[in-house]
């Protein structure tokens, strides 16, 4: 009887969303500032009220609403609210709090672009950093590598379904030295899409990355259970690396980072978490061996996989 609620709570994030962002624009003018903010239509199935909940949950210091107004455009396939504010007097940097990752899905990224006189800053906003500081100054190229690296370590373990990715590639390992290649696959494939992709004629929509991505770990997923002995599973891994490295490569568009960075980030942080998540299986399969934790674990990714593909092929 507990393991169907077993695997259910396993799948339960499936619900969310791995391509998750929205972005904003802040221009100031003097005291005046003119604030614009697009949500992807496809999230406002999580919002209530959008007119009014999206604009409370992201905040600048100092700034007083004056006129708003929210409607749908679905030419670009967003939800788009615009804002005027007036602060008390021209300001030298902006306070800003955003909190959307509460009113839509736990793995939201929010990036916010403002500019004045002439000077550019960007923010970065998850459920992990809701406040950031504004300065307007130009940032120094180390802080431009460590920023976007940053960013992508945090968007490779951003969530729970990433992190079942990665323990899917674990559980796919038979030996130590077929956990290498297929680590490798992986990181090869993610590197092929986020640098190939842009050169490509087709563009994929968010949707489509996640059904894909749904669909590759039910396969991995039914390759362990049902076909132990199958050889060439790095090429899985690859495939996988492929339909990951969309995301990223989602992330560089919307955000105007550079790849490499972002993805040097994220590589180095897979690498670190499959090298953990090794550790921790390799002697929880000792011990619980009689209870066959390989199988009941691709039980629950393929269940996951497939609850995951079904929910976004129905939206």
């Amino acid at each position: 009887m507990m393991r169907p609620w077993w695997i259910f709570v396993v799948a339960w994030p499936a619900w969310g969303h791995v391509v998750s962002m929205s972005s904003g624009d802040l221009i100031i003018e003097g005291a005046h500032a003119r604030f614009e903010l697009r949500m992807p239509l496809y999230e406002m199935v999580h919002v209530h009220s959008p007119e009014r909940a999206l604009l409370e949950h992201i905040r600048f210091a100092g700034a007083r609403l004056t006129t708003q107004s929210c409607r749908t455009d679905a030419v670009r396939d967003v939800y788009l609210c615009t804002a005027e504010y007036e602060f008390a007097s021209p300001p030298e940097r902006v306070d800003v709090e955003c909190t959307l990752a509460a009113i839509t899905v736990p793995s939201h990224v929010h990036l916010l672009r403002a500019q004045m006189d002439g000077k550019q800053d960007q923010g970065i906003f998850d459920r992990s950093f809701t406040r950031a500081t504004l300065r307007f100054r130009p940032p120094s190229p180390a802080e431009i590598v460590l920023t976007q690296a940053g960013a992508g370590l945090l968007r490779a373990l951003g969530g729970p379904v990433q992190v079942l990715f990665l323990a899917a590639l674990v559980l796919a390992a038979r030996t130590r030295r077929e956990l290498l290649a297929l680590a490798a696959m992986f990181v090869a494939g993610e590197a092929a899409s986020v640098l190939v992709a842009p050169h490509a004629a087709w563009q994929p929509n968010p949707r489509f990355v996640e059904a894909a991505a749904a669909l590759t770990v039910a396969y991995l997923s039914v390759e362990i259970l049902l076909l132990p002995k199958a050889g060439a599973r790095w090429l899985i891994a690859g495939v996988l690396g492929l339909f990951h490295g969309l995301y990223f490569r989602l992330f560089i568009q919307t955000s105007g980072y550079s790849a490499i960075p972002v993805l040097s980030g994220a590589v180095l942080a897979e690498i670190a978490a499959i090298a953990l998540l090794a550790l921790l299986f390799r002697p929880l399969g000792r011990l619980v061996r009689a209870l066959r934790p390989v199988e009941v674990s691709a039980s629950a990714l393929l269940v996951f996989g497939m609850v995951w593909f079904f929910l976004r092929l129905k939206s």
